[in-house]
């Protein structure tokens, strides 16, 4: 039952509620205004200055829409662009699908407490706009959607909430950038995402964050996945950033279904992350696995992983691995929760640097240091994502290549 009012009362009641987990942001220093910005049709996406376009094809959005289903681009607080070339798939501002259809109501604020700290609070209170990207029951995305979260003015607190819907025996694939403009220093970022992944359909995430030195990054999101369902959640972020903090849960509630988190971070100096993920398996077949990459040049970087196990016949693992390149500090907190007899549950978690003979053995190859280096960087942050369409890798790939350099 959707009642605004309920959820309004809730919000007021915790606007001052710190997070549990990561450095408290003042979020009275920043603007919350609405920001106009002009509709852009596609010819005009491609005449946008050439340094933004970079900076949103280093975040996932490719403005020409080549390998794309589909686009949702917001600016500030404004819907920019917004449509869908699948047939099947729903690419909706979420504000606009609150007022056409009964439906959404279903699924707004069902997974994330409204009071779950002041940041949640503050996205209902000045909620801003964010997508509904949803997937009919069979249907399949041939291409990924594309999404991008974008920040343009100064001091400026974006309030988004996203709707994910893979409805029945569909597949979507999506991939959301968040970022900044060139210019642009200081702000704050709050998303809400509810992800609900249907009986035997597979919805696969990712997201890149590209974001400026002293932004601070408040993401919310929690996943409901059903019997048979898949759910392959990934996060990259190898810019600079000020304050990351961010705890994706997922719950798979009935049998045999699956969920998996890849993630890639690199810290660089004065950027703190607390970065975490958390599976509960609530139901007998089900499988989840969470594997993390970090990097440290300097930064502070949390990586928290919890997997609870509520039933028999589950099976789940919990990866943690850390390099140390430049200093800074990596604290890998890994947590298995068994309730029952029949779980199988397994971790690894390391934390070091590169070791020296490995720099030789490369260089006695012909590379240069520099070269042996970077790549024994690059395979370190290689990670086997499976599943996932060759667009999607090859993004993915892309990104960490872009970014590989800026490690050195």
């Amino acid at each position: 039952m959707f009642n605004l009012d309920e959820l309004k009362e809730k919000a007021l009641e915790a606007v001052n509620k710190k997070a549990l987990f990561g450095e408290d942001v003042d979020l009275n220093t920043f603007d919350r205004t609405f920001v106009p910005h002009k509709y852009l049709a596609e010819k005009e996406l491609c005449s946008l200055p050439d340094d933004e376009q970079s900076r949103l094809l280093m975040s996932g959005l490719d403005v020409t829409g080549k390998g794309r289903g589909g686009t949702y681009f917001q600016k500030d607080t404004t819907v920019v662009h917004c449509n869908s070339m699948e047939t099947g798939i729903e690419v909706i501002p979420v504000r606009e699908a609150l007022e056409k259809y009964d439906w959404v109501q279903e699924y707004f604020w069902k997974l994330v407490p409204v009071d779950q700290d002041k940041y949640t609070a503050s996205a209902f209170l000045d909620l801003h706009d964010g997508y509904v990207i949803r997937a009919l029951p069979g249907s399949k995305s041939v291409y990924p959607i594309q999404a991008c979260l974008y920040i343009d003015k100064e001091g400026l607190q974006q309030n988004v909430h996203n709707l994910i819907i893979a409805e029945e025996g569909s597949e979507l694939h999506i991939i959301t950038g968040c970022a900044t403009s060139p210019g642009l220093k200081r702000g704050v970022h709050v998303g809400i995402s509810e992800f609900f992944v249907k009986k035997n359909a597979k919805l696969s995430f990712t997201m890149i964050h590209n974001w400026a030195e002293e932004m601070a990054v408040r993401p919310r999101s929690v996943a409901r996945v059903e019997e048979g369902a898949v759910f392959i959640n990934n996060y990259i972020c190898m810019k600079p950033v000020s304050s990351i903090q961010m705890y994706p849960t997922t719950h798979l509630v009935e049998e045999n279904a699956t969920a998996m988190f890849y993630s890639i971070i690199v810290g660089s100096p004065g950027s703190h992350f607390d970065i975490g993920g958390r599976i509960f398996l609530k139901k007998p077949g089900c499988r989840a696995e969470i594997v993390q990459r970090a990097i440290s040049n300097g930064g502070h970087i949390i990586n928290r992983g919890h997997l609870i196990g509520e039933a028999p016949n589950i099976k789940a693992h919990l990866e943690c691995k850390g390099l140390l390149l430049k200093g800074g500090i990596i604290d890998s907190i890994p947590q298995l929760e068994g309730h029952v007899e029949g779980v199988e549950m397994s971790h690894e978690a390391a934390v070091g640097k590169i070791a020296q003979e490995e720099i030789y053995y490369l260089m006695s190859r012909g590379l240069t240091e520099e070269q042996a280096t970077s790549t024994i960087v690059r395979g370190f942050l290689s990670v086997d994502i499976k599943g996932l369409p060759p667009q999607l890798k090859a993004e993915i790939d892309r990104a960490v290549d872009t970014s590989n350099k800026d490690v050195m």
